[in-house]
């Protein structure tokens, strides 16, 4: 069967060069939560995190970095995919983080949220709005594919599908974010069906789950991702995790209270299916992470999801 979609562009990615992996700080210093998630992960699971890190929104970026930096470090998931991260000055945050962690690191441009214009605070300046991929195995290739966006029209969004070099095969996984305004949502529910059609797409099948990981900027119960949802395995639910949690609060500082369809819900989600029919998708344990202040500051406006799942 041939996929109807296509990449609007497609290329080898070299991926950034291992670094020697720093030590890890200390248990009593992680942020809480990450010794008992530790514990609790099996030796073979594969640690999938999404986390929207907030950009450089908010005027306090410089003391938030710190803690989305120590964040991962203490729970160190396999694959980190990052929404509203930024790349500039020569460097990315996904490429500062694998850096620190001796991993591999891809990022690419999208249009949502659009970058302020004019910018809002002097560290904006020149930074680039994107998404991202922190892996534990080398990048082999990755292929952008725009989005749809007839009502909000302008620059794309985007989908970044990356291959990566796991000792069991071929490893693929999506990295995106979706519309959230509603007056734009039959572009959020088009965008949803492409994610879903890219991840079904034959020419992805092998040994391996399949994910896509992101803001998708609704719940599970909302009209908007159903195609995500009855395609592919939401592994917040199937892993146990808690019902109730969300990933965007109304508690936060930053919280945007105005977002009443979103806030005090669980819109970022980590979606899996199986590599090829017939085999199960088994998820071991579902977290949050980022979801108290480090040093006292939170690291972002989002909480990160994180799942253990078997490769």
């Amino acid at each position: 069967v041939q996929s109807p979609f296509r990449p609007t562009s497609q290329r080898i990615q070299k991926a950034i060069a291992p670094a020697k992996r720093s030590g890890a700080s200390k248990l009593s210093d992680r942020p809480s939560g990450a010794k008992r998630s530790q514990q609790a992960r099996s030796q073979q699971a594969l640690r999938v995190m999404t986390w929207n890190v907030f950009w450089r929104f908010g005027g306090d970026w410089r003391e938030r970095e710190p803690g989305v930096a120590a964040t991962v470090e203490a729970y160190r998931p396999d694959l980190l995919g990052l929404v509203e991260t930024w790349a500039g000055d020569g460097t990315s945050q996904p490429a500062r983080i694998a850096e620190r962690l001796g991993m591999h690191a891809v990022f690419t441009r999208t249009s949502l949220p659009p970058e302020p214009d004019p910018i809002e605070y002097p560290e904006q300046t020149g930074i680039a709005m994107g998404i991202g991929l922190v892996s534990r195995w080398p990048v082999v290739t990755t292929e952008v594919h725009e989005l749809p966006h007839d009502q909000r029209g302008g620059a794309p969004p985007t989908a970044l599908l990356s291959t990566l070099d796991h000792p069991r095969g071929a490893l693929h996984v999506i990295v995106s974010c979706l519309e959230w305004e509603p007056e734009f949502a039959a572009d959020q529910l088009a965008q949803a069906r492409m994610l879903a059609a890219l991840a079904t797409d034959p020419r992805l099948d092998g040994p391996l789950p399949v994910l896509v990981i992101g803001d998708m900027n609704a719940a599970v119960e909302h009209a908007e991702i159903a195609p995500l949802v009855e395609a592919m395995v939401d592994t917040w639910t199937a892993g146990d995790g808690d019902p109730t949690a969300r990933t965007i609060d109304s508690a936060h500082p930053h919280a945007p209270v105005e977002a009443v369809k979103l806030i005090d819900r669980r819109i970022d989600h980590v979606f899996a299916r199986a590599g090829r029919p017939g085999l199960p998708v088994t998820v071991r344990g579902a977290f949050l992470a980022g979801d108290r202040p480090v040093n006292g500051t939170y690291p972002s406006d989002h909480y990160a999801v994180g799942i253990d799942l078997d490769p």
